[in-house]
């Protein structure tokens, strides 16, 4: 048996926002546990490496770089 860790978010009216992809023919079985608070899970402010701090000069459009089908939002 392995386990897997998965934090699922729901919209206002409790669905789901983004249903995980699951192993196919399986049987699992899930336990949720309703996380109070949000700061745990918080995503980590990212910085760049000490050596290209301020190097870095962006030239062009960067939004219409990748076709907006591969950014994966939410429909």
């Amino acid at each position: 048996m392995d386990a897997e860790r998965l934090i699922l978010e729901t919209d206002a009216l409790g669905n789901l926002k983004q249903v995980p992809k699951l192993p196919p023919n399986k049987r699992l079985e899930a336990i949720f546990l309703v996380l109070d608070n949000l700061t745990d899970f918080a995503v980590k402010k990212r910085t760049p490496h000490p050596d290209i701090v301020g190097k870095i000069k962006i030239l062009g459009d960067v939004i219409h770089t990748v076709p907006e089908t591969d950014w994966n939002l939410p429909q």
